[in-house]
């Protein structure tokens, strides 16, 4: 017989459903940090950020988040919509530099009957895919195999967003994190051609 070992989800199964963040939503908490690799943060731009699900569905399953708490995504300003939709297309690029998928699987999950586990603070789901990667493990089985530790595949997409036109590597050398997320500007200005 075969071991599965994926110890991360233990946090996940052992959560009590019906506590809240401490310190409140972590979609707000984890970026006023100064800890983004501890985080888990691989991108950021000035309205959303880029960030690795801690309970994955395959390796490099990771969320663009808009940093201001909101829920229905038709409240987005304008600049926050363009925005998480730029960081969204150059989170594509890197997951196809630092993974190489043969494909992705994109959503979010809105309102109370989708079934998001963090409703009120919108977030997209970006999950690389590859050919055959689903198998009777998650149809028979109910359970899902992550061959990667998601700190593994947080070195691989780090590479991947820095290898990305325009990105910022900035490292803080007082602090213990050394390693901080990749930044992008996005001009945001659109024009009636566009």
């Amino acid at each position: 017989m075969e071991q599965l070992f994926a110890p991360w989800r233990i946090d996940w199964v052992e959560r009590d459903p019906e506590e809240k963040t401490v310190d409140g939503c972590p979609f707000c908490v984890l970026p006023e940090r100064d800890a983004d690799r501890e985080s888990r943060i691989v991108a950021r731009s000035e309205h959303s950020f880029a960030l690795l699900n801690n309970y994955p569905y395959n390796p490099g399953h990771l969320m663009i988040i808009p940093y201001r708490h909101v829920g229905d995504y038709t409240a987005l300003s304008r600049a926050e919509l363009l925005d998480h939709a730029r960081l969204k297309q150059v989170a594509i690029d890197a997951l196809h530099d630092g993974l190489g998928p043969d494909g992705l699987n994109m959503g979010m999950n809105s309102g109370d009957g989708a079934g998001g586990s963090i409703g009120d603070h919108l977030h997209t789901h970006l999950v690389p895919r590859w050919e055959g990667d689903t198998n009777f493990m998650p149809v028979i089985g109910e359970t899902n195999v992550i061959v990667e530790a998601v700190d593994d595949t947080y070195e691989r997409l780090h590479e991947g967003f820095a290898a990305q036109p325009g990105a910022v590597i900035a490292d803080d050398a007082d602090s213990d994190d050394t390693e901080r997320a990749v930044e992008f500007e996005f001009d945001l200005a659109v024009s009636d051609t566009e």
